[in-house]
């Protein structure tokens, strides 16, 4: 699976916007992703261990499946230079090795001052939702940004301006006691 790259920048993000991908998980990819994490849980690797278990055959890893919502992030929506702030994972169900994956993922807010998006995520095996959550990420810009105070260019020294002194007021006279 290799996504074809896509950049969306913060300026051409709208609410409402969305981004899907299938995935079927083969066991070469449970495998694979074990051997990067080192997660190597039987439950993921070895059917008998799994034949045993409530699931009665191997399941994916669940961050497998969540690592799918990154990698619609990463290359379609917003895509290229996004980088996540935040993720909440709700684990609804588990994945098995050869169902297909639905992820989509919803731009629901954008904050232009600090140019996050809010995006909310879910993952389904034919109708049934196996993961959802929201993500918050960093959104490239059209835009530069303001360069660091260490960065900017100091201004222009400014001639001093003569300014009048105002008068002195005289104070009003005391009275005296007595």
């Amino acid at each position: 699976m290799i996504l074809e790259l896509r950049t969306l920048y913060f300026e051409d993000l709208s609410v409402g916007m969305t981004e899907r991908l299938e995935k079927t998980v083969a066991s070469s990819d449970v495998v694979g992703f074990a051997e990067v994490t080192g997660d190597r849980n039987p439950i993921h690797l070895s059917e008998h261990f799994a034949a045993r278990t409530r699931f009665g055959t191997r399941i994916a890893h669940g961050l497998y499946t969540a690592s799918l919502i990154s990698a619609l992030l990463g290359t379609r929506l917003p895509g290229p230079g996004a980088v996540y702030i935040s993720q909440t994972l709700n684990f609804r169900a588990p994945v098995k090795i050869g169902d297909t994956v639905d992820v989509t993922i919803v731009v629901t807010a954008l904050i232009p001052e600090r140019r996050r998006a809010r995006l909310s995520c879910t993952c389904r095996v034919g109708e049934k939702i196996v993961l959802d959550g929201k993500a918050l990420v960093m959104v490239p810009s059209k835009m530069p940004r303001r360069p660091p105070p260490e960065q900017r260019t100091p201004p222009a020294p400014r001639k001093p301006v003569a300014r009048k002194t105002p008068p002195r007021r005289k104070a009003p006279p005391r009275k005296r006691s007595g």
